[in-house]
C-alpha cells in the first residue's frame, strides 16, 4: 500500500509498505478514507523528537471496514468508522476509568498509545491507504453510511474531542468568558467548544491573520498578540478584569511577539502561553492545558527547555488559587457525543479544514503546513 514516509527533518514521501494483516483476533483492518495531518505530526516533521526515518505518520484516521478479526462482534465489514488517534484496549484500569489516552496495555512500559507517533507503541499511522486497528469493538466508533460529513467525522479522532477536552479541563459552563491561546486547529476547535457550552465571551489569541479571521467568523473575540501584550490587551477590553477560564492550545512550541507568521525563524519561547494564562484568568478560576508539552525536546532553545523544563509564575497561580488540568484528550469520552452532535447538525467542526487533498500530495502538504503558508491550516489527506 501506498503510505506517508518520515525520511528526515523536514522531508516525508509517499512510498510503498507492506499492507496490515489481522495479527489478533481483535483486529480489524480499516480502508482509509480520510487522514488528517495533525499540529503534532509537525514535531516529528521538523525532527523535534526521537522519531527514525520510517515510522508511517497519521493519527487521525477514519474509513470503512475491509476485514475484522474472529473475535471482533460488534462491528463488520463495511462499517464506516472513525478512531480515536488514542489506540486503548477498553480493560486496564485506566481504559475502566475513561483514561484512554493512557491505556497501560499497547505500550507495554508507558502509559498511552497512538497511531504513527513516536514513543507510543508499535502501531502503524493511517496516512495510508489501510490501517490495522486494534481492539476493533472499542476503537471504531460506527458512524453513518455514506460520505455525508465525511470532513467533520474525520475530525472526531483527535481535534474536535481534544479541543473539547480543553474546554472540559478548564470546566467552562454557560454565561463565562474564556481566553483560548492559539487559533491553530485545536485552539478553534477549543473556542468552538466553548461557545457551544455557552460561554458569553472567547478570546482566541494568535497572530495569524488566517486563523484570528476564522475565530472571528464562528463568533470569538481576535486577539492578535503582536499588536500588544494579549493579557493586557482582554484586561483593557473587559474595563480591569480577566476572564473566568483560560485553554493553552500552543504548547511547548509557543513564539513571541513579532515572530513570522509565515515563513522564516520563529522566536520561541516555551513557557510564554503559561505564564499569560495565568495572569488573564481572574482568582479562583481554572486553566485547561490541552496543547502539547514533551518531557524531551532535542531543539529546545535552553538546557532546561531540552528537558522540559520550563519556568512558570507558580507563585501567582496558587496566590490566585487557580485550579489546573492538562494531559492528552481521552478521545472516547467525547466522541459518540460529539458525533452526535455533528449527525444532528448541532455542530460542524469542518470549518477548520482548509485543503482536502490526495494522499500523493502529502509532501507537498507538510512544507505548506509547516510554513503555514497559502492558507494551509487544517489538511485532509484521501488515499
Amino acid at each position: 500500500m501506498k503510505a506517508v514516509v518520515y525520511k528526515e527533518p523536514f522531508e516525508v514521501a509517499v512510498e510503498t509498505v507492506s499492507d496490515p494483516k489481522i495479527e489478533h483476533p481483535n483486529d480489524a483492518i480499516v480502508r482509509i478514507t480520510s487522514s488528517c495531518i495533525c499540529g503534532s505530526d509537525l514535531h516529528m516533521y521538523e525532527g523535534r523528537t526521537a522519531a527514525e526515518p520510517g515510522i508511517v505518520f497519521g493519527h487521525e484516521n477514519m474509513g470503512v471496514i475491509e476485514e475484522v478479526g474472529s473475535a471482533v462482534k460488534d462491528r463488520k465489514v463495511g462499517d464506516r468508522v472513525v478512531m480515536p488517534f488514542n489506540v486503548a484496549c477498553g480493560f486496564c484500569k485506566n481504559c475502566l476509568g475513561g483514561y484512554t489516552g493512557f491505556c497501560t496495555t499497547v505500550n507495554p512500559g508507558f502509559a498511552g498509545g497512538a497511531y504513527g507517533y513516536v514513543a507510543m507503541g508499535p502501531w502503524v499511522g493511517g496516512q495510508a491507504e489501510y490501517l490495522q486497528v486494534p481492539f476493533a469493538d472499542f476503537n471504531c466508533l460506527l458512524l453513518p453510511q455514506g460520505k455525508e460529513h465525511e470532513s467533520d467525522f474525520a475530525l472526531l479522532a483527535d481535534i474536535f474531542p481534544t479541543g473539547y477536552h480543553g474546554a472540559e479541563l478548564a470546566g467552562v459552563r454557560p454565561g463565562e468568558s474564556v481566553a483560548v491561546f492559539g487559533a491553530g486547529p485545536v485552539g478553534l476547535m477549543a473556542a468552538y467548544s466553548c461557545l457551544l457550552r455557552g460561554a458569553a465571551e472567547v478570546y482566541s489569541i494568535d497572530h495569524v491573520k488566517e486563523r484570528l479571521d476564522t475565530a472571528a467568523s464562528i463568533g470569538a473575540i481576535p486577539i492578535n498578540y503582536d499588536n500588544a501584550n494579549p493579557v493586557q490587551q482582554i484586561k483593557d477590553l473587559r474595563k480591569g478584569t480577566g476572564v473566568d477560564k483560560g485553554i493553552d492550545a500552543v504548547g511547548y512550541q509557543a513564539t513571541s511577539a513579532g515572530s513570522s507568521a509565515a515563513g522564516g525563524e520563529q522566536d520561541e519561547i516555551p513557557n510564554i502561553v503559561l505564564n499569560q494564562i495565568i495572569d488573564v484568568v481572574n482568582p479562583t478560576g481554572a486553566l485547561g492545558i490541552p496543547g502539547l508539552y514533551v518531557p524531551s525536546d532535542p531543539g529546545g532553545i535552553d538546557d532546561n527547555a531540552k528537558k522540559g523544563a520550563l519556568s512558570i509564575n507558580f507563585g501567582k497561580l496558587f496566590e490566585k488559587g487557580l485550579r489546573l488540568g492538562t494531559g492528552q484528550c481521552n478521545v472516547k469520552q467525547y466522541n459518540a457525543y460529539l458525533r452526535d452532535l455533528i449527525i444532528a447538525e448541532r455542530a460542524n467542526p469542518s470549518f477548520v479544514v482548509s485543503h482536502t487533498i490526495p494522499l500523493n500530495d502529502a509532501p507537498d502538504a507538510y512544507s505548506k503546513f509547516d510554513k503555514r503558508v497559502e492558507g494551509y491550516t487544517k489538511v485532509i489527506l484521501n488515499p
